[in-house]
């Protein structure tokens, strides 16, 4: 169930991004679909990776198994690393295509994506209840999420009830999209791209204060919380760059 909630995520982000990108392009037709093909493995590449470098312990440690690292459909896909690797991936097929036809800035490509990719990582989302992971700390409210006992961390398995973060992520992301897709005309080139950066950031950060699955700290913050902030300034740094100019900054 995980991974038909990712695929049913990955078919949807390349069904509005054709969608989006054929009204801006007027060769824009089958684009997506084949910068889809080259991204997506890539970016599944790229999430496993992250997930499994800042969690060697659960298959490099002592009671890990290295095979398990293969095991995408049982979870851990991080999306700092899905994103990162999958965009590299789309810029280097966007512009060998481009050399075939004629196609705008790759900024206005990676615009056309941007709403269905949070689309997608909402969908994908839901993987985690199926999961029954990446909840948060104990809540008594009628929407919390039952965990049972063996699915409980440690030191928590009194509490019965938790917060269902991934259901606040998916409603986050999807806000966002739509938000991205109703303001996007009033933007410049290449911002809606980096305020859907910047805006899961931001709400990656709140989300990650209310975890309660094992993860890495730093001065007494998890990771995530950190590539959180320091990718959100990023990401707002260069569109405050773009709002000054009239050019793609993204080529």
């Amino acid at each position: 169930m995980y991974a038909l909630c990712i695929i049913a995520g990955i078919a949807v982000a390349i069904w509005l991004g054709d969608k989006r990108f054929k009204s801006i392009a007027v060769n824009g037709k089958s684009v997506v679909s084949e910068v889809a093909i080259t991204a997506v493995p890539f970016g599944i590449i790229g999430g496993r990776m992250y997930h499994v470098i800042t969690s060697p312990d659960a298959y490099f440690g002592v009671n890990g198994h290295a095979l398990d690292a293969l095991k995408i459909w049982q979870g851990g896909l991080g999306i700092w690393g899905a994103i990162a690797l999958g965009t590299c991936a789309s810029w280097f097929r966007y512009k060998a295509l481009a050399k075939k036809i004629e196609l705008p800035a790759f900024a206005y490509f990676m615009d056309a994506l941007a709403p269905g990719v949070l689309f997608a990582q909402a969908l994908g989302r839901f993987g985690n209840w199926f999961n029954i992971e990446l909840f948060g700390r104990p809540l008594t409210a009628p929407w919390a999420l039952s965990v049972p006992l063996a699915n409980r961390p440690n030191g928590y398995t009194q509490f019965v009830t938790f917060h269902p973060t991934f259901l606040y992520e998916a409603i986050w992301t999807s806000a966002l999209a739509v938000s991205l897709i109703i303001i996007g005309k009033k933007l410049q080139p290449g911002q809606i791209f980096t305020l859907y950066i910047a805006g899961y950031c931001l709400g990656r950060i709140g989300i990650e204060s209310i975890r309660i699955d094992e993860a890495h700290h730093i001065f007494g913050l998890r990771l995530n919380v950190w590539v959180g902030a320091i990718v959100g300034v990023g990401a707002l740094m260069v569109f405050i760059r773009q709002s000054k100019s009239t050019k793609p900054i993204l080529g």
